[in-house]
């Protein structure tokens, strides 16, 4: 049983991008790492470089700034990074730059693919998903998150990236027939300083607007207005991944969240206490089918 890990990076270091905890989170159980590496002028090669790793490989790759429109090209470089897994690999483990395992998950996801990799009927691997904001002391407990996506699938040519890369596919669009996973994925993508979260948004929204889409000037003093922004957040009362303890002590914003407070019309409301009541999300869609 073999296992690589696969993730694209582009202008890390400009946005503050927690990739190189998110890459060595899960360096312990894969027998590789391949990184996409898109034209950047801010230092990600050398950011990524820095590892050190003999088990990372680095790819280069050219966005294609002709399909920024419902963030198909994120898939494109999802789909890229794919391409660069060898055939020799049982198992592909994907990780979006600001997405980071816990170190006490890695033993869980071991003995899973070690438990599937002979059943062939299981294409891939869901884990559960906590979605910090903006600081490390809240996540999002609504709807608006996804708590579920398949981050490990099989390895045999026929999966790729759907839509805006959240997950995969068949090449026929089938959805992948999946085995859940208790780990976690502990995602970092609403946390950092409020001009670079602001920053961040400007830019990634142009992935979604199409070509003539052109991002705002973005003051010195500018910031993302997190309270304004949140329907409902929890507070977090777990440990962080080792790996994200040096972001988190030099952290150097404070965003004070009244938890109790939320933010929805009635409709939304009576879902989400719905959900909290069963302690299940109820007529969802699922991009996977579980078995």
């Amino acid at each position: 049983m073999k296992i690589c890990g696969f993730t694209f990076v582009r202008n890390a270091v400009k946005i503050d991008s927690p990739v190189v905890p998110s890459i060595t989170s899960v360096l312990p159980i894969v027998d590789e790492f391949i990184v996409s590496v898109g034209k950047s002028n801010d230092g990600t090669l050398e950011l990524i470089e820095s590892i050190g790793s003999p088990k990372i490989k680095i790819f280069h790759s050219a966005w294609d700034e002709t399909i920024k429109e419902g963030g198909r090209v994120l898939a494109v470089e999802t789909d890229k990074a794919l391409a660069h897994v060898p055939t020799l690999y049982d198992w592909a483990f994907y990780l979006q730059a600001d997405e980071v395992v816990h170190e006490k998950d890695l033993p869980a996801i071991v003995q899973a693919v070690k438990e599937y990799t002979d059943d062939k009927r299981v294409e891939g691997l869901l884990f559960n998903y906590i979605h910090f904001y903006g600081t490390y002391d809240y996540y999002g407990d609504s709807r608006r998150w996804y708590n579920h996506e398949i981050r490990i699938i099989r390895n045999n040519g026929n999966f790729c990236s759907f839509r805006d890369a959240q997950g995969f596919r068949t090449r026929q669009n089938r959805k992948l027939a999946v085995k859940k996973n208790n780990a976690s994925i502990y995602h970092y993508g609403w946390v950092r300083h409020p001009h670079k979260q602001l920053e961040k948004l400007e830019g990634f929204y142009a992935l979604w607007n199409g070509p003539d889409y052109v991002p705002p000037v973005i003051s010195s003093q500018a910031e993302f207005d997190f309270l304004k922004d949140a329907d409902s957040l929890a507070a977090f009362k777990g440990t962080h991944p080792a790996v994200m303890k040096g972001r988190i002590v030099q952290r150097n914003w404070q965003v004070n969240i009244n938890v109790s407070k939320k933010r929805f019309s009635p409709a939304p409301y009576l879902i989400y206490l719905l959900d909290k009541w069963t302690g299940i999300r109820l007529f969802t869609s699922r991009n996977y089918r579980i078995i």
